[in-house]
């Protein structure tokens, strides 16, 4: 008696530990897509190249995420499509055109994207099972990102972008 009480405590703790997010992943709600990532990844990875990447910014007086209010008061219905925007945005336009002569500030940059990656994956899946609806809202908002990033000379705009990654990660978890 005593050996299967033992065995059904072990079972019962190892099915809860397969349900917690691994690797430091959290639980974010983009409106009705649940999405599991490290934040706190991304962010580590950001900290130890935002100040050389920031330095590289020769226009500090523009803004591309922070522009009046481009992810200030988005409604939760939006966050989803704004959301999945951002990260196909960063993927799509900003990685690819962030290199620098720096190796480690290369690498970093690579495993951002990479963890940039996995997420646009995920909110992809939902954006195709049609949870993402995209308002007027947040297709205004990113639009406005959009053409900030567009008015820039392309490596300038992609550079400015990474740099304002505290931005993004900010919102996102303020939104949890």
């Amino acid at each position: 008696m005593k050996g299967s009480l033992l065995f059904l405590c072990l079972f019962s703790m190892s099915c809860w530990l397969n349900l917690l997010p691994t690797a430091g992943n959290r639980i974010f709600h983009f409106g009705p897509c649940r999405i599991s990532m490290s934040v706190t990844e991304i962010r580590s990875g950001f900290t130890a190249i935002k100040a050389n990447i920031q330095a590289r910014d020769p226009i500090r007086t523009l803004s591309i995420l922070s522009y009046p209010h481009s992810l200030h008061k988005v409604k939760s219905s939006d966050r989803c499509c704004i959301t999945h925007h951002l990260f196909n945005f960063y993927v799509d336009k900003v990685f690819k055109h962030c290199r620098t002569e720096d190796s480690y500030v290369n690498r970093k940059i690579s495993s951002i994207a990479n963890s940039f990656l996995s997420v646009k994956r995920k909110l992809g899946q939902c954006h195709e099972q049609n949870k993402c609806v995209c308002g007027q809202e947040s297709t205004e908002k990113f639009n406005q990102i959009l053409a900030n990033y567009e008015g820039l000379n392309v490596t300038i705009a992609a550079i400015k972008s990474l740099g304002e990654l505290d931005i993004l990660l900010d919102w996102i978890e303020k939104a949890r």
